[in-house]
């Protein structure tokens, strides 16, 4: 068995004490400098590491990425079979040294669940970001490839200490400028950039781009010269970008153009950019995000279009589906396409900004919804997980610093779907704040609190989709715009009469719930079964419907919002209480984000309750229950 090994010299060195914290260094402590994999890993170490010596040893039949960490009372040792996987264990050993779980008797076996852990960026070439709160984009395209921001290494260092390990770079809704020769010399300087951490570079491509840039008469998948086109183009990318990772693509959804156009399916198109991508290992991910207004129930619409289709896609697509059937919302059903094409590959996409949970004001910790998601799917046949990314250009990367913790929670969960969610805010508080159990356990219990109560005072009871139009930040459920499609509408979903309140989805409805194996689709067909949380998903109910706490379904809706706005308060008092354990910033801009958090709490419970009354025609419950 080949060896390779290589010492690092004991150290003890301390992180420097600083009197601001801006943000800006998110878990990490230390600023790294390397240009390859070993030596940014050895800079890692000489720069944070306060404890024994540390051998690396590269073995070359150990499983890709995944890496051990023995050690005694003398040494630890980092074996490995590739030096980004030696790279991966360093950050976790540093990690544990910042989260006070080092001992002298470390025997620590890690492996990645996913082998494609990717971060989807829906910025777009003028710097601006869809859906983005944190600012303009970290890609600076009018300064690439001649100028290349400190800020391109510091992702990537931020990306590959929790295992990310691929980055999407432009918008799903793609320019297919990206594809010029022009641009991808600037995408291949970003790639040279992110590869010593251990990140391939993937593009958004528009499935328009032969007609618009390659002045073909058609895009059609199914052309022998558009077929060509792509084949050239993928050539002309890997000439630049030799370890490029592939295409994601957003077809005929939502306005894009994609095979249905013509005259084809989703799988021709798949097809299409897979076998051009195939010569050179790359994978294409095509979303499975669809709907049309054809007055069928929009949850059922990707299901209906895509499960005729398994088997059809070549063994180098993924199909791409959010965590649930509508879209981002607060709280969701699993979408119905997992388990149901058995012979397609597919992967999830969560989103980390928070399009539809307070943007970068509230504080929403994701790990409690996105482990919900996991319980609730096998995925153990995942190879893939992709997260809508909250990064921008401002100082803490972020907008609200513990928006940081959703970044870290997918990496984490991307590598390890187990991770129970209070292990990943207990890491992600003592690496980012302090290690004080006086501040971690309260603000975790906060962190572990936060999502539940975004949805209850959003969207309790399963309802959903009761957003402004367009903007999608605050509430307006009775948002009615002139010509606008019905299913963008909240109206759609919350279907408020003076009868009761939810969208219909059973056997008697629009049979959404049909789509969900036995014995799900039984249990949540008959409200009296369907857990409450789903409940309004599911069920248009009466105002008085008896619910499992004695209240009936107006009152009970009163008592959620109502006790969710209290909740935002106490995390206020919880917060307040740390002031003399954080950094005068920090504890000034999360006091000021939670200022504006019990204020929207306050907007949604007044918004919604007072128009579903003109309804209900109920007394609106003091909360006094």
């Amino acid at each position: 068995m080949k060896k390779m090994a290589i010492i690092v010299l004991l150290l003890y060195l301390f992180i420097p004490q600083i009197s601001a914290e801006d943000g800006s260094r998110l878990w990490l402590q230390n600023k790294s400098k390397g240009t390859e994999t070993l030596s940014i890993a050895k800079q890692e170490l000489k720069q944070s590491w306060k404890g024994k010596a540390v051998e690396f040893q590269l073995i070359n039949d150990f499983e890709n990425d995944a890496f051990k960490i023995i050690g005694n009372a003398k040494k630890i040792k980092i074996i490995a079979s590739s030096d980004i996987a030696l790279l991966y264990g360093v950050y976790h050993l540093l990690g544990l040294q910042q989260t006070g779980k080092i001992t002298n008797d470390l025997n620590i076996n890690e492996y990645p669940h996913c082998q494609y852990r990717i971060l989807n960026h829906w910025d777009n070439l003028d710097g601006s970001i869809e859906r983005g709160y944190a600012g303009k984009s970290l890609w600076k395209w009018d300064e690439l490839p001649h100028k290349i921001s400190p800020r391109y290494a510091e992702y990537a260092r931020a990306n590959a200490s929790i295992g990310i390990n691929g980055t999407v770079l432009n918008n799903v809704n793609a320019s297919p400028q990206i594809l010029q020769t022009e641009m991808l010399q600037k995408v291949k300087a970003l790639a040279d950039v992110f590869r010593p951490y251990g990140i391939k570079v993937y593009l958004s491509v528009n499935f328009s781009s032969p007609a618009i840039i390659g002045n073909l008469k058609t895009s059609d998948p199914l052309d022998k010269e558009v077929q060509q086109w792509w084949k050239n183009k993928t050539d002309e990318i890997y000439r630049l970008i030799p370890d490029f990772g592939g295409f994601l693509v957003k077809a005929n959804s939502e306005g894009q153009p994609g095979p249905q156009d013509f005259g084809r399916t989703h799988a021709d198109g798949a097809n299409l950019l897979a076998d051009a991508l195939r010569p050179h290992n790359g994978i294409v991910m095509w979303r499975a995000f669809v709907y049309a207004s054809n007055g069928d129930d929009r949850a059922k619409q990707a299901y209906t279009e895509f499960t005729p289709l398994d088997g059809r896609f070549r063994d180098n697509v993924i199909l791409q589906i959010k965590n649930g059937p509508i879209d981002f919302q607060p709280r969701e059903p699993y979408h119905p396409l997992f388990g149901a094409m058995p012979q397609t590959a597919v992967m999830p996409e969560f989103q980390i900004t928070q399009e539809y949970l307070g943007s970068s004001n509230h504080l929403v910790f994701l790990a409690t919804m996105w482990r919900e998601f996991f319980e609730s799917v096998n995925f153990q046949s995942f190879k893939a997980i992709a997260g809508v990314a909250n990064t921008g250009n401002d100082t803490n990367w972020c907008g609200h610093p513990f928006s940081q913790a959703n970044w870290y929670a997918f990496g984490r969960l991307a590598w390890n779907p187990r991770l129970l969610p209070e292990t990943i805010a207990d890491e992600w508080l003592r690496m980012t704040f302090s290690n004080d159990s006086a501040f971690v356990d309260p603000v975790k219990t906060m962190m572990l609190d936060s999502w539940e109560t975004a949805v209850n005072y959003m969207t309790p009871l399963g309802l959903h989709h009761l957003f402004a139009y367009d903007h999608h930040y605050g509430p307006e459920p009775w948002c009615d715009v002139p010509d606008a499609r019905a299913d963008w509408l909240p109206k759609y979903y919350h279907r408020a009469d003076n009868q009761g309140i939810g969208f219909d989805r059973t056997s008697n409805g629009s049979d959404a719930v049909s789509q969900y194996p036995s014995p799900l689709r039984e249990k949540w067909n008959h409200p009296s079964d369907c857990p409450e949380k789903y409940l309004l998903w599911f069920h248009h109910l009466p105002w008085d419907y008896p619910m499992k706490s004695g209240r009936i379904l107006w009152d009970e809706l009163c008592y959620k919002y109502d006790g969710s706005v209290k909740q935002v308060r106490e995390f206020q008092g919880i917060w307040d209480k740390q002031e003399s354990r954080v950094d005068a910033e920090r504890f000034r801009l999360v006091q000021s984000k939670l200022e504006i958090q019990a204020h929207d709490a306050v907007w949604w419970k007044d918004a919604c309750l007072l128009y579903f009354q003109t309804f209900s025609q109920l007394p609106i419950s003091s909360g006094n229950f």
